[in-house]
């Protein structure tokens, strides 16, 4: 972690030096334009009032062509401070994630899904959520992606298997050695996310607009290259008297209003159906540009090169842009043509001398039949390039963490060494844990003691493995099954849910949900916490009787230590875990699971402190 801190430190600082020394560059050039362009002025006025002052003239023209190579390094040198700036960025925010300030990142609430399976009680979308702390991406598409692959759906709807997830591993593992391009990718896009919706909507509109493909026409194009090239030859004999002046002035005249009536209005309502467009599409191509980038035959590594990719989902995902960066440079080359027609006065002239708008409504036509077809694959091909990219940078970012290895079968199978949550990072106590398929685990302990955080660990590395995601243990071993976790349950009172119903709906959800899927790990911080305790005792009895002659695994933590026979009456099929504190004049935590039943509670130890006017805290 502090070889990451130093990289991007001194990163950041070296992109702020040249940013420096750009922008007094820039006030040089600032002064160069103004001196010149007044130079210009002064020297102009000056052959108005010296007698045979031609040479001022000259001296006027040599200023002016000054001030336009000026003008145009102060332009080529605004555009590298724009860029260095971007690249500085990113490492300053990398910086803030690393000091575990994840505010300037996407938080994800807008995903958050009560009624989810598990990514509301795992913490995966919300603020300083696993979301909050992966997400870099670029476009809404990007984000919908990785939102998707953190919510149990990462591999495009497809089952997932160990294959698949493999792949998915070797790709972030890749991407997180290539440091340099990540951040240049980062930097690539724009201040705000780029609204993929809205382009692949205005595309496929602009895909499904009904003009005539005339201009594509070979005697349409045989008659306007005959018009064009009979207008030069006419100005031609003009220029050398062989015809009157008025035949190629009436000649362009009317080649402009033919090539104006039959071409402005289709230009108008393409114009009007991206005209949105264009800021996007500036920097969707610059990412775009980036991303085939990789095919190159070598990329940049921390200290060394490394040659073609080696991953095959880079290799697929690569190989499914080809012809991207050509259509959509091609979009963005018509959006600006289409900008351009808004000068009257070049209108007018390039319409009458090169038949503008003729070829560029052909050239529209030919890139709408060629291309428009595969732009919804290129946008989702997109969208999980930017997932990946966050993806990688979190393994980068988090160098501790290690892979889990994902084992064939049917059945459950959890083997965790040195497990702990990533949110808590250095302070965290690691614990090593075994599930084995259609067992169950009381897991009791004091309040505090470590439980509900435990269960999180469980699930949330669970939710990394099944991404090819850097797992927070020394080792992991886990297979392919459903997870559903029923922890933090709320009410409802805009529908009249109370708390105990909001309880047996989640139940109710969890037991429509285990026939559908051959093997489940569920997860549990307490059942029916919304009544007494005999009561809760007994609807839990009862619930786990039913839920333990399904094909299903669970992880149950509870307070009631009663809940703990059960292990006595299911021998080898039920098992005992604590959480165990020690109570001496304060309470001391070990965070440590171990197996058996808790013997010391906290509650009433705790409260008398309290009540004594004394601090109390975790030891």
């Amino acid at each position: 972690m502090d070889n990451r801190k130093d990289y991007y430190t001194r990163h950041r600082d070296h992109l702020a030096v040249q940013i420096a020394m750009l922008k007094h560059r820039n006030r040089g050039f600032i002064l160069g334009e103004i001196i010149t362009f007044i130079a210009v002025i002064a020297f102009v006025a000056a052959y108005t009032a010296v007698d045979g002052g031609m040479w001022t003239l000259f001296v006027a023209a040599v200023m002016l062509v000054m001030y336009v190579v000026i003008r145009r390094f102060d332009v080529i040198n605004s555009r590298r401070i724009e860029w260095l700036e971007a690249l500085h960025g990113v490492h300053v925010r990398e910086l803030r994630y690393l000091s575990g300030d994840y505010k300037c990142f996407d938080d994800g609430a807008r995903y958050a899904d009560p009624s989810h399976p598990f990514t509301f009680d795992m913490d995966v979308f919300g603020r300083e959520s696993l979301y909050n702390r992966v997400c870099r991406t670029l476009t809404t598409g990007g984000s919908d992606c990785l939102a998707r692959s953190l919510s149990g759906d990462p591999f495009d709807r497809k089952p997932i298997n160990r294959q698949l997830i493999d792949e998915r591993r070797e790709a972030i593992d890749e991407l997180a050695g290539m440091p340099e391009w990540r951040i240049r990718y980062l930097a690539s896009g724009a201040t705000e996310p780029i609204d993929t919706d809205a382009i692949v909507a205005s595309l496929q509109s602009v895909r499904t607009m009904n003009i005539s493909r005339a201009p594509l026409s070979v005697l349409v194009f045989t008659l306007s290259m005959v018009s064009l090239i009979g207008f030069y030859v006419s100005i031609l004999l003009s220029v050398f008297g062989l015809l009157p002046s008025s035949v190629p002035s009436l000649w362009g005249v009317l080649q402009f209003f033919t090539v104006l009536m039959l071409c402005s209005g289709p230009l108008r309502k393409i114009s009007k159906e991206v005209d949105n467009l264009h800021n996007r599409m500036k920097h969707y191509v610059n990412i775009i540009r980036h991303a085939d980038s990789l095919r190159n035959s070598e990329q940049s590594s921390d200290e060394s090169k490394s040659s073609l990719l080696q991953s095959a989902e880079l290799q697929r995902l690569v190989s499914q842009l080809d012809g991207a960066i050509y259509s959509f440079h091609e979009t963005e080359q018509i959006l600006k043509a289409l900008d351009r027609r808004g000068n009257i006065l070049g209108l007018i002239i390039f319409d009458m001398f090169l038949l503008n708008d003729y070829f560029l409504l052909r050239r529209f036509l030919k890139w709408q039949g060629k291309y428009l077809d595969s732009v919804g694959t290129w946008v989702d091909t997109m969208n999980r390039i930017d997932a990946l990219v966050s993806m990688a940078t979190f393994r980068y970012n988090e160098p501790e963490a290690g892979s889990a290895v994902i084992a064939d079968g049917d059945e459950v199978i959890y083997e965790a060494r040195g497990l702990y949550h990533p949110f808590l990072g250095r302070k965290a106590v690691k614990n090593d844990f075994n599930i084995e398929n259609g067992n169950y685990y009381i897991v009791t302990g004091a309040n505090m003691a470590g439980k509900s955080t435990f269960l999180r660990s469980l699930g949330i590395n669970y939710i990394l493995a099944m991404n090819g995601m850097p797992v927070f243990a020394d080792s992991l071993r886990v297979s392919v099954f459903a997870l559903f976790t029923s922890m933090r349950t709320t009410d409802d009172l805009t529908r009249g849910i109370s708390y105990f119903n909001a309880e047996l709906l989640r139940l109710r959800q969890l037991i429509d949900f285990c026939p559908k899927h051959k093997n489940t790990l569920i997860i549990l911080d307490e059942i029916l916490k919304g009544t007494n305790s005999a009561d809760k005792l007994n609807g839990s009895r009862l619930f786990l009787e039913y839920i333990s002659g399904r094909n299903v695994t669970g992880v149950i933590a509870t307070h009631d230590l009663e809940l703990s026979r059960m292990a006595d009456e299911h021998v080898g099929r039920f098992h005992n875990y604590c959480f165990e504190i020690e109570l001496g004049t304060d309470v001391t935590y070990s965070y440590k699971i171990t197996p058996g039943v808790a013997r010391n509670q906290n509650a009433t130890f705790l409260l008398k402190e309290l009540l004594a006017g004394k601090k109390f805290g975790h030891q």
